[in-house]
């Protein structure tokens, strides 16, 4: 068995309980048994066929890696983790059965994505399904059961229970795990964000993107430890949980809201929604025997049809692949005190059509609009406000430590909001620019000192720089 990015020798076992895999992130690491049975099905490999950064592949040659080995690599980390806590703190009297659905749930949190994984959450769903309530994390649930009833895998009810809700970051019975919420926290950490998934993701689109990140996961994972039910850091592991969350706002910044990748989500997104009613795309969620052959390869599929129902679905298709592409227009960085002045109904396709010149000849359709929010992972809190330390002096007792104590430069805001505008059209670019800052010039207060990005005014002569 050999795969992309990992490499697995089946005769290299050390015990007949474990593997090794060589992984390009974390180097040689051992998988128990038990996680074979889960991984060597259809239901896992399926994950090689869906891009860890969906559509960013198309703008950046090296985000070529897929959930497979991303899964793989969380739930290592999250085995290294546990049996950390194990080893280090027995008053805890962690079980092994503890020890193996930690581990299960990080090789199987990713099972229930879809196609671009976030574009079909957040943008086919809602488009073509909006009175159906879905998330990618219920179809884990359900792709969690179809692998262990389609591969009759021997595991009892309560510890796959104890895996969905280990994947959730949120047990079911809080009375049953009042004093395990430590468990819910290492893969899925509802109450600061920082988890395994995370560590392993950061890493992993760093590395194939080619950039180096500043922050160490392994130290992180090296310095903490549970005080009062909550796994806590050292308190000198402050600073580098700060770059942890800035790498990821930076990644979230350069990387997975570049402008381009968004314009291809878009174009994707069209895509889909046009070839749903003849594939039945969306209404593969609602059986697990159907979504399992939900990936990626859907554009192939569209690509190779015949059907003339599917002309259009294929036209852009053609488009994305001749990279004529929908195209960025504009955008306005919002002020964090204009927030409550403007919002999604100010600035909204029919608005900025409604500010077009004569002989524009603007249509709705013409035009996207793109709300972008990037964050510390929290929205607008400081995530490490979250956080507990413990000191080198005390390892018993914990304490939150304010910004103010750990340095003058960390930011004041830890959320923004980017108005972004596209078009299907790239020869009405400049028409809906000058529309959308019409637009902008007439909602901005007057004693606003808010002003478009002038880099991004489109010259005169764009046709012909184009």
């Amino acid at each position: 068995m050999a795969f992309n990015n990992i490499n697995l020798d089946q005769n290299e076992t050390l015990s007949s309980e474990f593997k090794v895999i060589n992984d390009s992130v974390h180097g040689h690491i051992k998988l128990d048994k038990y996680s074979f049975e889960f991984i060597d099905t259809v239901q896992f490999q399926r994950l090689r066929d869906l891009k860890q950064m969906g559509s960013s592949y198309f703008v950046f040659p090296g985000a070529s890696h897929n959930r497979f080995e991303h899964s793989i690599g969380v739930s290592y980390l999250a085995g290294t983790l546990v049996e950390q806590f194990q080893k280090e703190q027995p008053e805890l009297c962690i079980t092994e059965d503890e020890v193996k659905c930690v581990k299960l749930a990080g090789l199987c949190h990713d099972l229930g994505h879809g196609p671009f994984s976030h574009v079909f959450d957040n943008e086919v769903m809602p488009k073509a399904r909006p009175s159906l309530q879905w998330s990618h994390e219920e179809a884990s649930e359900m792709m969690l059961e179809y692998l262990i009833d389609d591969n009759n895998i021997d595991i009892e009810r309560n510890e796959i229970n104890l895996i969905k809700d280990l994947i959730a970051g949120t047990p079911r019975s809080k009375s049953q795990y009042d004093e395990r919420c430590f468990l819910f926290d290492i893969v899925a950490n509802k109450r600061n964000s920082v988890d395994v998934d995370k560590f392993d993701y950061i890493e992993r689109d760093a590395q194939n993107l080619g950039l180096r990140s500043s922050y160490d996961a392994k130290r992180l994972l090296m310095y903490s430890r549970i005080v009062n039910n909550e796994i806590c850091y050292h308190h000198k592991e402050v600073y580098n949980l700060y770059e942890m969350f800035y790498t990821r706002y930076s990644l979230f910044k350069r990387i997975y809201t570049h402008r381009v990748a968004e314009a291809i989500e878009m174009m994707i997104t069209d895509t889909m929604i046009e070839a749903d009613s003849i594939l039945g795309i969306t209404s593969a969620v609602d059986t697990p025997e159907d979504y399992l052959n939900l990936t990626d390869d859907i554009l192939r599929v569209i690509e190779r049809s015949k059907t003339i129902e599917l002309e259009k679905a294929r036209t852009l298709m053609r488009r994305l692949r001749t990279r004529d592409l929908y195209k960025f227009v504009d955008e306005f960085l919002l002020p964090t005190q204009l927030a409550g002045h403007i919002n999604k109904n100010t600035i909204k396709e029919t608005e900025i059509v409604s500010y077009q010149s004569t002989n524009d000849h603007l249509t709705e359709d013409d035009v996207i609009v793109k709300w972008v929010k990037i964050n510390y992972a929290m929205k607008d809190r400081n995530p490490v406000d979250s956080i507990r330390f413990y000191s080198k002096f005390n390892a018993q007792e914990s304490f939150t430590i304010p910004k103010q104590q750990v340095s003058y430069m960390i930011p004041q805001q830890f959320e923004e909001t980017i108005v972004r505008v596209f078009t299907r059209d790239p020869h009405k670019v400049t028409a809906i620019q000058k529309a959308f800052r019409r637009l902008l010039k007439s909602i901005l207060p007057s004693e606003s000192n808010a002003q478009p990005n002038a880099a991004l005014t489109i010259p005169n002569n764009y046709d012909q720089v184009v």
